[in-house]
């Protein structure tokens, strides 16, 4: 009888063994990540995005192995985008309508929270042999376009990264870049008081070299102004038109000598920084809008008079 209880205890013991042993694997069974459509497609706060995702064909694009940062709308927020575009949902959008809008929320790169800082990226929705930029803006919160603010961020994928943002980003235009970008606020009042906003939300490509508002407070004391209100739409007019030229011209293209804008010529100076008419300065490149690419420079350009 004491055999037989030893051959038991041996048996009972051996199962809790294994039995323990099993446990502690499944406890170093690490998760798998998944991948950033995963993890929109677990989540029904973004059923309508990936319900867009399907129909422009961009679902094994995201499954794909890579290093994407997508900031991706919620559900209301694309409600909110039907809405504004007066349609009842995604099944009223194309799939030619939906790609350059839903690939303008996909950087070609990891961005963690952490490593996002103010400035311009690049999206991957194309245009004009190019990719759209956006501006992000860090603080408080972090903007994107002066209109979406991310609200979560850090989901993390096997092929990237997700931050949820409020806002559904529309790929811009020249003139959309301009009033994006706060800097750029007397210059989109002079753009507006001129009449000017149709033409440059035009076809195109137009390349604007963009002045900031400093420019703007500058010329108003060499004019002894007070601003864009003390100026007539005849007078703003010539003036604007000689900052637009013809063209996609990134960075990489411009050149030392005369170039023609849509009123009159200008002289760059390529250095360290670019220079135009000898005193203004070139100070961001390559911003890329739908329409056109925009510069920006740090005087406003006063055309010959006639």
């Amino acid at each position: 009888m004491k055999t037989i209880n030893k051959y038991l205890f041996a048996l009972m013991a051996l199962g809790l063994f294994v039995f323990s042993s099993c446990e502690k694997d499944e406890d170093n069974i690490v998760p798998k990540e998944q991948t950033i459509v995963e993890i929109a497609t677990s989540n029904s706060n973004f059923s309508t995005l990936v319900a867009a995702l399907t129909k422009a064909d961009l679902v094994s694009i995201l499954s794909s192995s890579g290093n994407f940062t997508v900031f991706a709308p919620t559900n209301s927020a694309f409600d909110a985008l039907f809405a504004e575009l007066k349609v009842s949902g995604i099944n009223d959008l194309s799939k030619e309508a939906l790609t350059p809008i839903l690939l303008y929320h996909v950087l070609g790169v990891k961005k963690t929270s952490s490593m996002i800082e103010s400035g311009y990226y690049s999206s991957l929705s194309p245009a004009q042999g190019n990719y759209v930029s956006m501006l992000i803006k860090t603080g408080s919160s972090v903007k994107i376009n002066n209109s979406a603010t991310v609200t979560s961020v850090d989901l993390m994928a096997s092929n990237g990264v997700v931050h949820v943002i409020d806002k559904v980003l529309m790929p811009p235009t020249v003139v959309d870049l301009a009033i994006s970008n706060t800097d750029f606020s007397t210059l989109v009042e002079a753009v507006s008081k001129a009449g000017l906003v149709e033409t440059l939300n035009g076809t195109g490509p137009f390349t604007v070299f963009a002045p900031v508002n400093s420019a703007f407070s500058s010329l108003f004391g060499d004019l002894m102004v007070g601003g864009i209100a003390n100026l007539s739409a005849d007078a703003l007019t010539p003036i604007l038109t000689y900052h637009v030229v013809s063209g996609n011209v990134r960075s990489s293209a411009l050149s030392n000598g005369s170039v023609p804008t849509l009123n009159g010529n200008i002289t760059i100076a390529l250095g360290t920084p670019p220079t135009i008419n000898a005193n203004s300065q070139i100070v961001v490149v390559d911003v890329q809008g739908t329409n056109g690419v925009v510069h920006a420079i740090t005087k406003v350009l006063l055309p010959a008079t006639k």
